[in-house]
């Protein structure tokens, strides 16, 4: 059987036999320990996708899709971040999250609102992991960096990276508005009820939205 590709040009059975040397105890290495833990082992009960969504993409929502599946229960932070001058307040990101996570019908999401920082929320919370969706090489850079920075804060919770999808990681909260704002079609972006509030929120702030 010729093993199946992946878009990084490795076959499956190559990942099987990666993921079967993680499983080895230390032992099994002599002196030399991987770190690495179990994939089974890897699975939290909770975790914790933060973000501006302003507004929420189809990008976002298929990091929402693919990290239920790795916790028992999924918990999309919605920050309130004023630094990036939103274009929606965080009590209607919120609906527009829930209603998108609703839509999908993933039934072990919650949404809730924070303005505090990341570890002390993800520590209330209680959870175990922390979730981020990664699309290019300037995302990775930062992410990193905040990965390592929120390790030093609690190395108790894991950070996550999930690669975007290749049809959606030109996707960007902030290039979507902007495109609105010009009059172009976001239809790809985000979904029909988001585009609704997106163009409706552009038209009342005076400028010319896509219809």
């Amino acid at each position: 059987m010729v093993p199946k590709r992946t878009c990084f040009g490795r076959s499956r059975d190559l990942w099987s036999n990666v993921s079967a040397e993680r499983t080895k105890t230390p032992g099994q290495y002599g002196q030399y320990n991987t770190g690495s833990r179990n994939v089974s082992d890897t699975r939290a009960q909770v975790g914790i996708y933060p973000g501006t969504f302003d507004p929420i993409t189809l990008g976002h929502c298929d990091i929402i899709r693919r990290g239920a599946k790795l916790v028992d229960r999924l918990i999309i932070g919605v920050t309130t971040n004023p630094s990036k001058n939103p274009m929606f307040s965080p009590e209607e990101r919120m609906e527009m999250v829930e209603r998108e996570v609703k839509a999908m019908g993933v039934e072990n999401v919650e949404v809730v609102g924070f303005n505090a920082l990341l570890m002390h929320f993800a520590e209330k919370q209680g959870a175990q992991m922390i979730v981020r969706g990664l699309r290019a090489v300037a995302d990775f850079e930062y992410e990193y960096q905040m990965a390592g920075m929120n390790q030093q804060l609690n190395d108790d919770i894991e950070t996550v990276f999930l690669m975007a999808d290749v049809s959606l990681q030109p996707i960007a909260s902030r290039l979507v508005k902007e495109i609105a704002q010009f009059g172009g079609d976001i239809s790809r972006f985000v979904s029909p009820s988001v585009k609704e509030d997106v163009v409706e929120r552009v038209a009342r702030q005076g400028l010319k939205g896509d219809r």
